[in-house]
């Protein structure tokens, strides 16, 4: 290793080092004193709100020729920031999750067993453009004991310096050690390989952006990873589906913010509902801003949308673009998810509750609505306070990851002088 490679490494391994100790102060830290720091760094957020504005706005500033979706999850307003403070104080209001008995039994011999949480130890959080990840990830890594190492985009680097320095402040008034919570000590881009092999210093990555960066992370880690690669959503409105109600769903689970990992990209509309209905959800989005790309039934309802190619159907559009697919009842639709859904998130609108089950049973993906927004896939809207991630894989955790996702566990076994025969 050349002396510019070995530098990343190096400060890499000062960081988890100095994580590592905090981490084992933190497992330790009773909740008062994980609740002080959360509402300091909250009381921070909102004292130095103009420092944050500024250095978000040089920020955007120096990262010209944004798509319009990109730039809307790097920029912060006053409103996402008193979000972000709000987030913390949600996360302090939370029941702590270190430490719960999950589960405890006897066996015939009296030995008593008990299933413990307890922190994972040190994360490693890799994100893009969305500077409210610092905080977030901090408040939910604060609470659940773990530290944290925060490597954020290039274009996002002074947004959460500013973050960070609030999150410092909550630590520092709680008396707790400030290295719980850590940014990258730099911008050079083999600081993220150092993490992704840092097996032993780091005991989980989440890596937060786009598919690149997610796939990237995937491939090369030796280190636990806890990720999802795309946000391929479907909303599928069923026969049985109120035309007001899915009028209303759609757009907002489209349009309220497209750049989200939650916004639907693929429209499924029953047949037997859409030669009346899809033309009327065609002019609401269209008068949004919305773009389409329509299969060949759907179009011959609505001759003037654009044809789809193949591809389309996969594409996360994080745009305001929207594929639409005419379909033949909740099996086709179940199918058509299968086939191009990256397993996130899915909807049916319908008022038929058994065709919602059958739907919600027939899922792969990590979360299933019924008459409700794709974009409720988001940890403060399930009561986690915030999320750190969202996660579509098969082991540990699936959905958004909270506080109980950010714990393992471990056995306390309780004797009376049992020896094994």
């Amino acid at each position: 290793m050349n002396a510019i490679a070995a530098e990343p490494a190096r400060l890499l391994e000062t960081a988890a080092r100095a994580a590592r100790a905090a981490a084992a102060d933190l497992a330790r830290a009773p909740r008062p004193a994980k609740d002080a720091a959360l509402l300091a760094a909250a009381a921070a957020l909102r004292a130095r709100a103009a420092e944050i504005l500024a250095a978000n706005e040089a920020d955007v500033a120096g990262a010209p020729g944004l798509s319009a979706a990109f730039k809307d999850r790097l920029t912060l307003t006053p409103a996402r920031i008193e979000a972000m403070a709000q987030g913390l104080e949600e996360v302090a209001a939370l029941p702590d999750p270190v430490g719960r008995v999950l589960a405890e039994w006897e066996r015939p011999n009296g030995l008593r067993f008990r299933r413990v949480a307890q922190p994972l130890g040190v994360i490693g959080m890799i994100f893009e453009s969305r500077p409210n990840v610092t905080a977030d990830a901090a408040a939910l890594c604060l609470k659940s004991g773990n530290a944290v190492i925060l490597r954020g985009g290039s274009e996002s680097t002074r947004s959460a310096a500013a973050i960070h320095a609030c999150m410092v402040d909550g630590l520092r008034a709680a008396g707790l050690p400030e290295q719980a919570v850590q940014v990258a000590p730099t911008a050079d881009r083999a600081f993220v390989g150092a993490m992704l092999r840092a097996a032993g210093l780091i005991d989980l990555i989440i890596p937060r952006g786009g598919k690149g960066l997610v796939t990237r992370v995937l491939e090369e880690a030796r280190v636990p990873v806890l990720a999802h690669a795309e946000g391929l959503c479907h909303t599928y409105i069923h026969a049985a589906a109120d035309p007001a109600m899915a009028r209303e769903i759609l757009a907002n689970a489209k349009m309220r913010r497209t750049g989200v990992c939650g916004a639907t990209e693929t429209l499924l509309i029953d047949a037997a509902i859409a030669p009346a209905l899809l033309p009327v959800l065609v002019a609401d989005l269209a008068a949004l801003g919305c773009g389409f790309r329509a299969d060949a039934r759907a179009r011959d309802i609505c001759p003037a949308l654009p044809a789809a190619s193949p591809e389309d159907f996969s594409t996360e559009w994080l745009d305001q673009v929207l594929s639409v697919a005419v379909v033949d009842g909740v099996d086709a639709a179940l199918a058509h998810i299968r086939r191009h859904g990256s397993e996130h998130t899915e909807a049916i609108v319908t008022d038929d509750a058994a065709a919602a089950q059958r739907f919600l049973d027939g899922l792969d993906s990590a979360v299933g609505m019924w008459n409700a927004s794709t974009q409720f896939c988001d940890g403060g809207e399930f009561g986690f306070g915030a999320e750190i991630g969202i996660a579509t894989g098969r082991l540990h955790a699936r959905g958004p990851v909270g506080l109980e996702q950010l714990c393992t566990y471990r056995y306390h076994v309780i004797g009376t002088g049992q020896t094994r025969p």
